[in-house]
């Protein structure tokens, strides 16, 4: 069963903007059900559940689901039903790589932006993943969500959209794998390691130690990988090599 993630109010202060369609809506709840880990690689979405689950019908879920094959967000099976993909190492090693790149490059743009009222959000926000770490299993799920709305919430302060949908692109790929890290129930979650990144990260932005913010959020997203990297996705010679080559360059 999602989450719900309905989307905010339709926008009514820019008379001339464009209305969102509810195939518009659709795609957003679906990507946010991506985004957020609600869904783990290799799960198969069923049309009619899914468009029973957000309340609408069959049409503008399989639009959006065409459009999310697209963009390879989904992938198409041979019996014509729809699936999260698998991701190998070589796959999320890459994806991890362009990550600590473009997400370390939000943070910085961001740190020049930075208002006293992002930071108390990003510290509310830090502080209920961290009672949702406390509370065991039956808070990971929401873990998940806390974290997709701390990362992008600092994201958009960047003032950059383009950015922002470029880092959405790779978080379609990665939020179902993700759950192998943050609903896992490991000693990271039960350490509350990502809440300690975070809390790092938003110190240092409070402090315009805008360096120290960049290495924060590469030290959590690198974390992760490595957690993900050795306990699900197989550790071989070469996966360990890659594996040292990120911690060397980034750690």
């Amino acid at each position: 069963m999602f989450i719900s993630v309905l989307p905010p109010a339709l926008r009514a202060a820019d008379p001339f903007a464009p209305r969102e369609t509810l195939s518009d809506q659709v795609l957003k709840q679906i990507k946010e059900i991506l985004l957020t880990g609600q869904v783990v690689p290799g799960e198969t979405l069923s049309l009619r559940s899914t468009a029973a689950a957000l309340g609408v019908s069959v049409m503008p879920v399989r639009q959006a689901v065409y459009q999310l094959v697209a963009d390879r967000a989904l992938e198409a099976t041979p019996n014509r039903s729809v699936r999260v993909p698998m991701m190998t190492a070589a796959q999320f090693h890459e994806i991890t790589q362009i990550r600590l790149e473009i997400e370390s490059y939000a943070v910085a743009q961001a740190g020049a932006r930075v208002t006293p009222s992002l930071l108390s959000s990003l510290r509310e926000i830090n502080a209920e993943l961290s009672r949702c770490l406390e509370a065991g299993p039956q808070g990971l799920a929401q873990v998940v969500l806390l974290n997709k709305a701390l990362h992008f919430s600092l994201y958009e302060a960047s003032g950059m959209p383009m950015l922002v949908k470029m880092i959405e692109s790779l978080w379609l790929r990665i939020g179902p794998v993700l759950n192998y890290d943050l609903r896992s129930g490991s000693e990271r979650t039960r350490n509350k390691i990502a809440a300690q990144h975070h809390a790092n990260l938003i110190d240092a932005l409070e402090a315009h130690a805008v360096g120290v913010a960049c290495e924060a959020v590469r030290q959590d997203i690198l974390g992760a990988y490595e957690y993900i990297i050795k306990q699900h996705m197989g550790y071989s010679e070469g996966t360990r090599e890659r594996s040292q080559l990120l911690t060397r360059v980034y750690g």
